[in-house]
């Protein structure tokens, strides 16, 4: 389309109804559509159709803009592409960035900030997760134990392990479901 032609169609004064119905019912057809509003959100662009919707149209989207969560966009970060995140899409690409065990500078170069912010907000998601955890109650998992913890299963383990090749006795199994009761849903 010439851009001049597309000037007239997409951007037509806010009464020209059959011009406006024209300019949606091409933006329908478009594939890419989506992008065309979300890029109309992120650069405040308050004239013509984009996406397929007016100024008036736009403007709840323009309000709530901060709070929105597109995991479609939150998915396009995580495949490589340049995306602008809310407050609210950034939250959750740092805890799924936790959960699939991330570093500090995988994560401030995936956001462009810096190590001592990327290592914060890592900390921030480990920490509600534990608290989430907590709250759910269940029990840590074996990376999240404490050093004392870690050495306190590793020696209970060593003193009731046994040969292989040897039978237990009613004694020996009775002491083994103990130790492996005290350990909880973790061992």
């Amino acid at each position: 389309m010439d851009p001049e032609d597309a000037d007239a169609v997409f951007f037509p004064l806010p009464r020209d109804h059959e011009e406006i119905a024209e300019a949606k019912e091409m933006c329908g057809q478009c594939p890419v559509r989506r992008e065309c509003l979300n890029f109309a959100l992120e650069n405040d662009l308050k004239e013509g159709i984009w996406g397929g919707l007016t100024e008036t149209e736009r403007r709840p989207w323009h309000d709530k803009l901060p709070q929105r969560l597109d995991y479609s966009r939150v998915i396009a970060f995580f495949d490589g592409r340049n995306v602008h995140l809310t407050e609210a899409e950034r939250n959750v690409v740092v805890n799924h960035a936790f959960v699939r065990g991330w570093r500090t500078d995988r994560l401030a170069a995936a956001l462009q900030i810096g190590h001592k912010h990327a290592r914060d907000l890592l900390r921030q998601a480990a920490n509600k997760v534990f608290d989430r955890d907590n709250t759910l109650g269940i029990p840590p998992t074996r990376t999240s134990r404490t050093k004392k913890n870690k050495k306190k299963a590793k020696q209970t383990a060593t003193t009731t392990s046994r040969p292989a090749s040897a039978e237990p006795g009613p004694h020996q199994q009775a002491e083994a479901a103990t130790a492996h009761a005290s350990l909880g849903k973790a061992a």
